[in-house]
């Protein structure tokens, strides 16, 4: 099925008289006909047994997530951020270091950079431009995952998934890739020798700003077995499951069952049935809204490159981008709606312009169905450091638009209104 069909029916198929829609379970237990059962259960949880492991309306949503990625299984959490935490600490323990891209989300380099580290596990950077042999170079005998963004929140660099994913495979560890700016309406990173894929569904996917929640999906391509010299835990009996073998037991889906299994049931981070449940909705019209909200953001730089009160403009979609090439490989079918611009005059010019915005909001949000700014320097990027900030190509006086669904002519016009106060 095309990606409009998946949204639709994908992951759940009603029997004779059963709901048309995905039903919200809302339970947190499940009832069995023996005490042997359920203690089964507790040595490999293969069933609904509780609701911070699974729940059926959740397995819903995580068979069509894993569908329109084109993965072999898919876990929801309770955010992003969540996601990123469960991927990194089913593979890595103190001692171990990841590599990530520079550009990434500013949550995300403080959660690297200063919690992880607190708990043993270094980050080693590497610039998105970067080369195979540097991205090699920078992958130590310790290292456990490649981490990047499909397009890059906020400085909108487009990572080119295949070169980082030859140098990852080349040094035997897999690549992970965020893809929430894009979402696979746009780009499918498993297609282009990604591994693993996350989001914070809170964004698109969701689209209408209703709940937070995150999802991870596994590509089922990376084999764990032949790299287990770096994965030991994956080809050795887990003592905390009686000796479950995550590669024998359970094959290609032996990372996505891990983290359910032994992250999942540790930390707790699930997302709610009714989280999920909102959250297909959204599902539903992701190809439509995504398709609308790239058009809307294309013609929206193209008015702001052109103002001769803004300094600069940054959207990969637009003709003279540096993007251009990897535009044309990953994103055919549209760039997202998020530009990224700098007002001439600085931080206190950007200040002006976004409290003079009537119908954008200013939220602490993006990729929303509603057009709405930011600031990334004084909010998303807060804690970073000023080499963090140039790193990840933001200036101060950078504000992130997140162009949304409403009649383009009306945001321009808010837009215009809004510079003529600068």
């Amino acid at each position: 099925m095309r990606i409009e069909t998946e949204c639709l029916h994908a992951g759940y198929t009603p029997k004779n008289g059963e709901p048309r829609v995905v039903p919200i379970v809302q339970s947190t237990t499940y009832c069995f006909d023996s005490t042997e059962h359920i203690a089964d259960l507790f040595d490999m949880p293969t069933e609904f047994m509780y609701s911070r492991f699974a729940n059926p309306t959740c397995d819903a949503v995580e068979k069509k997530i894993a569908a329109l990625e084109g993965g072999v299984g898919a876990m929801l959490t309770s955010s992003g951020q969540a996601a990123v935490l469960c991927t990194i600490l089913n593979l890595c323990k103190a001692g171990d270091s990841i590599v990530a891209v520079s550009t990434i989300y500013g949550g995300v380099i403080n959660l690297l950079s200063v919690t992880l580290k607190r708990l043993g596990i270094e980050c080693n950077w590497v610039s998105p431009d970067a080369t195979p042999g540097q991205i090699r170079k920078a992958i130590r005998k310790n290292t456990k995952l490649v981490f990047g963004e499909t397009i890059a929140n906020p400085a909108l660099r487009v990572l080119d998934i295949e070169r980082f994913a030859k140098a990852a495979h080349e040094k035997g560890v897999p690549l992970v890739v965020d893809n929430t700016f894009a979402t696979p309406a746009l780009c499918q990173p498993l297609k282009w020798g990604a591994d693993i894929v996350i989001h914070s569904t809170t964004k698109y996917m969701d689209g209408h700003a209703l709940q937070v929640g995150g999802v991870i999906v596994d590509g089922g391509s990376f084999d764990w077995a032949a790299a287990s010299e770096r994965f030991p835990d994956f080809v050795t009996p887990d003592e905390s499951y009686h000796g479950v073998v995550y590669t024998r037991d359970f094959g290609n889906l032996a990372f996505i069952i891990k983290a359910r299994m032994q992250i999942m049931r540790d930390l707790g981070i699930y997302q709610s049935a009714h989280a999920a449940f909102l959250l297909n909705l959204g599902l539903e019209t992701l190809p439509v809204r995504m398709r609308q909200y790239s058009l809307n953001a294309s013609v929206v730089a193209e008015y702001l490159n052109c103002s001769d009160k803004v300094e600069s403009v940054y959207y990969p979609g637009l003709p003279k981008s540096p993007e251009k090439k990897l535009v044309k490989k990953y994103l055919q079918n549209g760039c997202s709606g998020v530009i990224t611009f700098v007002i001439k005059g600085g931080r206190e010019a950007a200040v002006r312009f976004m409290d003079a915005l009537q119908l954008a909001s200013r939220v602490v949000h993006v990729a929303d169905i509603r057009t709405c700014v930011l600031h990334p320097a004084s909010s998303t990027h807060r804690q970073a450091t000023d080499q963090q900030l140039e790193a990840a190509g933001i200036n101060a006086g950078m504000i992130r638009l997140s162009v949304g669904l409403e009649h383009v002519e009306d945001i321009i016009a808010d837009i215009q209104q809004a510079l003529e106060k600068v």
